[in-house]
């Protein structure tokens, strides 16, 4: 009794410790779960520039916020457009806003017009090559004396022919945002839109930063609306993404938490009649989260919010433990002191504990960080949970402290009345026909591994994002080329290579276009090439440059000084400079620099179709440091890997549980794992004729499936091996409250909204059931052989 008390005090220590913690962490520390879906997303560890390219792009992303305020006339359009914007200006430490202005435009162009004279496309150097003097001289004069022979930037004699105009056009062709009114301007058939880039300056993944950033979003549309009420306004950034995600798991972790309690505390009621085992149990479940958090954080150094949710389900396994003491204290003679029922009950629930980690543990063998941080926080919750029962319950409860109502008589007696399975031709029967059935299920289960699946984001978000790319023509974010090499100058060229072979496809319609850090930066053996181009076939003594000076009557020191001029802008252009510049903020994203000793950049495709995908792939073929980065393909090939995987690590820890229950069990093992391998076909059958597609987390399910199912077949068993038949119905009312809980939280988890989610908790709910609903088949029947088997085993 002495070393009892002892250890209830201990625990105590430990248990005002955590909530010490827990204390700091929420109240002094003020941390907020992480809701970066990324997150749980595996680390590509064997590549790390591969897996720098793919952070620099949605970092990119990550912080921009992109508004579209649009009316059929442009007019309302700015008028909304100013309101939205005067509602962002009241919070500029929240936002910052690009400017249209026209010294943007100047400054802009400020660092090209140096190196005007080797800044030129493609076609046009081509064109260079292959175009006489008199053609050239024809393209000079008509610049000079047609009022309308386009756009001109600086005066005739800075760019004769046209070719620094050409390129600034080819340039602004990546994007079909204009500047109008001191606005950015971008159109379709029915609206005209005022374009505002947004940068966040707070994160966009912290719920805190939400929590700001959002209600300012809501203010400006309404403001935009009141100002002009037929305008649309159309926003998209990671920020609303993240801020749906979170607001969604916040509701789910909520519900499932709260339904998960009320259904204890309900049936505990029902079972007990009385408050104490309800705050017993509870007690226990809030030790184990407690304990988890806390040594969670201590690991990881922060929680991911889908960690919460999926811990809200653990309330429907933690209580497991206390509901099998509380059963069979109920049912134990007065006479036997808890701690002596303790030490009887002991090897099951250690064999229960055991079990439960072994299936949550299966999660950590996945590459992807957030389930392992589930697994680590779930499995931490049921040890914490399972000590809380072991030190207290034994203090707390004593004999004939407990008294059993009427459901827990008329709920024991249906055991009497369940099917027991013996070696018989009915039972041969049963079993062909749910083989049959099983396997004709099985067979109709398809596979779907898309990452999307961990994400279903609301549908006006999806529209607003659709919508947004199409008028902006933007690149995504998971597709792009990477290109690598031992110096700038190498990953410049190789961009030129790949650019080339890309020009098809844009010709052939399947692309609108790239973005490349080599479209503004030329590689300098490019630039040095188009300077002796230029000198050669345009500035030479007897070239266009002079056969236009005698068109316009020009003498020979002013084809001088011009041809002086447009040489001296024809230095080249470095890339170091062009990074410094304000003209590549847009793209800086594109350019990776120095990594792990090699050089990379990316180049990012425009109009990109899944259907035109099979073409691109294979432009890298052949092409020396560039490679095709499709991230939404890696990690759904990971997702499908790991799916097939993790079925054999399933078969695995099912091989590992047994081994683990002989010592103690013997002949009878299978009985105790046999309901859960059943209950898990069953389940993939019914899930093949649901019509579902198999994903990893269906798998994952089965993985938990065994922690708690084997739970069931050791309750049961207990009592079985110290004596055949069924006589003591404590373990199944023990199975049954569990059961009943644990169906109650993740019969929760299965509504979730998240696709992924709902698997996990609609697989847990069917496997479930079904080993709740089997497990008594099982049981062990007054066989002679059988009961010897048990006198050998030394328990009786």
């Amino acid at each position: 009794m002495a070393r009892g008390r002892t250890l209830a005090l201990a625990w105590l220590v430990a248990v005002a410790l955590l909530l010490g913690h827990n204390g700091y962490l929420w109240l002094v520390k003020r941390i907020v779960p992480d809701t970066d879906i990324m997150a749980l997303l595996p680390v590509q560890e064997r590549d790390p520039i591969l897996q720098r390219s793919f952070a620099h792009m949605v970092d990119a992303a990550q912080q921009r916020v992109i508004v579209l305020v649009g009316a059929a006339d442009w007019e309302d359009a700015k008028r909304a457009g100013d309101a939205y914007s005067a509602v962002l200006a009241k919070h500029p430490g929240l936002f910052d806003a690009a400017s249209a202005g026209d010294g943007v435009q100047a400054e802009w162009l400020s660092l090209f017009q140096q190196h005007r004279l080797v800044l030129m496309t493609p076609a046009q150097q081509e064109q260079l090559q292959k175009e006489g003097a008199a053609f050239w001289t024809q393209q000079a004069l008509a610049k000079l004396y047609a009022p309308f022979g386009g756009p001109k930037l600086g005066a005739w004699q800075d760019d004769p022919f046209g070719l620094f105009s050409g390129w600034v056009q080819d340039r602004a062709q990546e994007t079909p945002v204009r500047p109008r009114d001191g606005h950015l301007f971008v159109a379709d058939d029915e609206k005209q839109y005022v374009l505002l880039p947004l940068k966040l300056k707070v994160p966009a993944l912290s719920m805190t930063a939400q929590g700001q950033v959002l209600p300012v979003l809501e203010e400006a549309v309404a403001a935009a609306r009141q100002a002009a009420p037929q305008a649309r306004v159309i926003q998209a950034g990671v920020v609303l993404h993240a801020a749906n995600a979170g607001s969604q798991a916040s509701r789910e972790m909520h519900t499932i938490g709260a339904g998960s309690v009320a259904g204890i505390i309900l049936l505990t009621w029902l079972v007990f009649r009385t408050l104490k085992p309800i705050a017993l149990i509870l007690t226990s479940i809030g030790v184990g989260v407690l304990g988890a958090l806390s040594v969670c954080w201590l690991l990881f150094g922060q929680i991911h919010l889908m960690t919460l949710v999926f811990g809200a389900s653990l309330v429907g396994v933690a209580q497991d433990y206390g509901i099998y003491f509380l059963c069979n204290r109920l049912s134990a003679d007065a006479s036997l002191d808890s701690r002596a029922l303790l030490k009887k009950l002991l090897p099951g629930l250690a064999l229960t504990l055991l079990a439960a980690v072994i299936g949550y543990m299966g999660l950590a063998f996945t590459p992807f960080p957030g389930l392992r941080q589930m697994a680590v926080f779930s499995a931490l919750g049921l040890i914490f949970a399972w000590l809380t029962v072991i030190c207290w319950f034994p203090q707390l409860i004593g004999p004939r402290s407990l008294k059993g109502g009427s459901l827990v008589h008329r709920y024991g007696a249906a055991l009497a009345h369940w099917p027991l399975l013996r070696a018989n031709a009915g039972t041969w029967i049963a079993v062909a026909v749910f083989g049959v059935a099983a396997a004709f299920g099985i067979a109709k289960l398809g596979a779907n591994d898309d990452i999307r699946l961990l994400q279903n984001p609301p549908k006006h978000l999806v529209d607003d994002q659709i919508k947004l790319g199409k008028l902006l023509d933007a690149p995504t974010p998971v597709q792009f080329f990477l290109v690598r090499g031992d110096s700038a100058e190498t990953v410049l060229q190789r961009e030129e290579a790949l650019k080339s072979r890309l020009d098809g496809l844009i010709a052939a319609g399947q692309l609108s276009g790239y973005q490349a850090v080599s479209n503004w930066v030329p590689s300098a053996r490019t630039q040095q090439e188009r300077r002796a181009l230029v000198d050669l076939k345009l500035l030479g003594h007897e070239g266009p440059l002079a056969a236009v000076a005698q068109q316009a009557g020009e003498d020979a020191a002013w084809v001088k000084a011009t041809a002086d001029a447009l040489r001296a802008a024809g230095t080249p252009l470095g890339i170091d400079a062009f990074m410094a510049a304000p003209a590549s903020e847009p793209w800086r994203h594109l350019w990776l620099g120095k990594e792990h000793g090699e050089f990379a950049s990316i180049v990012a495709l425009r109009g990109l179709s899944m259907a035109a995908v099979p073409q691109v792939r294979p432009l890298a073929d052949g092409l020396a440091g560039v490679q095709w980065v499709d991230k939404v393909a890696e990690i759904s090939s990971v997702l499908g890997r790991y799916r097939v995987n993790m079925g054999f690590v399933v078969l695995a820890a099912y091989c590992v549980v047994f081994v683990l229950l002989l010592p103690r069990y013997r002949g009878r093992a299978w009985r105790v794992i046999a309901p859960t391998a059943l209950a898990s076909v069953a389940t993939l059958a019914i899930l093949g004729y649901a019509g579902q597609n198999l994903q990893l987390f269906h798998v994952l399910a089965l993985m938990l499936l065994l922690g708690v199912g084997v739970d069931y077949g050791i309750f049961m068993q207990e009592e079985s091996v110290k004596s055949a038949g069924r006589k003591d119905a404590t373990p199944w009312l023990a199975v049954g409250l569990s059961a009943a809980n644990t169906l109650l939280a993740f019969g929760l988890l299965g509504l979730s909204n998240t696709p992924a989610l709902q698997a996990f908790g609609l697989t847990m709910l069917l496997g479930t059931l079904l080993v709740w609903l089997a497990v008594p088949c099982f049981g062990v029947s007054t066989n002679i052989k059988e009961k010897a088997n048990a006198d050998a085993i030394g328990i009786s």
